[in-house]
């Protein structure tokens, strides 16, 4: 089933995920396009792109990021699993949190790590303030205007340099970002724009943005407000 399209052109995309992962995401696809006929995780109209157009995105960045044995990564407002989900099947080695203040969707990702059998994550319905914990990175797939998200994740990161980027935010963010990153004040050391990484003209002005931890602290964040 994996040297199927498009599965095929998937796999010869990302070349650094293990080929253990594949039948994974297979059996994920299936499983994500029963769920989203009960629950709206993704647009009706948008399932049908699921693999080019949410796997392939949160792929991307494996093109870039290797991480080391029990690395900790916490995937804030995460939906449907959109990254961590994605990130936990593709770097067995690392552990995973993902949270959401929507029950009814971690329910859904909850469901899809026991089905698939996922040991290294862990999904939960809480903000991060209340974690009380920190990670080697932060993610999150266009959950809030950068500042906002900030204020929220801004204890939660720890600094370091074991894995191939340096610890810190991994953002996947779409349209024009001058505005919000002069808010914010600090600027990604590394932007992946990914209508070059997929080749793909879909992905036209999104990028996925990497923050050093060591900028963190001068970020201007905004005040939590109610959500996440």
């Amino acid at each position: 089933m994996c040297s199927s399209e498009p599965w095929a052109s998937l796999q010869a995309q990302f070349p650094h995920v293990d080929a253990a992962a594949w039948p994974v995401f297979v059996d994920w696809a299936a499983r994500m396009r029963e769920w989203n006929c009960k629950i709206n995780l993704i647009s009706r109209k948008d399932i049908e792109h699921l693999e080019a157009r949410h796997l392939a995105h949160c792929l991307a960045i494996t093109n870039h990021l290797k991480l080391m044995q029990g690395a900790r990564v916490l995937d804030v407002g995460t939906g449907g699993g959109f990254p961590g989900l994605l990130m936990a099947i593709t770097y067995p080695q690392a552990q995973f949190t993902l949270i959401d203040s929507i029950g009814k969707k971690i329910a859904v990702v909850q469901d899809l790590i026991a089905q698939l059998g996922l040991r290294n994550v862990e999904a939960r319905q809480c903000r991060a303030e209340a974690l009380h914990k920190q990670f080697d990175f932060v993610t999150g797939r266009a959950v809030k205007n950068l500042p906002e998200f900030f204020s929220w994740i801004k204890d939660n990161l720890r600094r370091g340099q074991r894995n191939s980027l340096p610890n810190g935010v991994l953002y996947w963010k779409g349209g024009a970002l001058r505005e919000e990153l002069a808010a914010l004040g600090i600027e990604p050391r590394r932007r992946i724009e990914l209508a070059v990484e997929l080749q793909d003209p879909y992905f036209e002005e999104k990028a996925i943005l990497h923050f050093d931890a060591r900028d963190v602290p001068r970020a201007r964040a905004l005040p939590r407000a109610k959500g996440g």
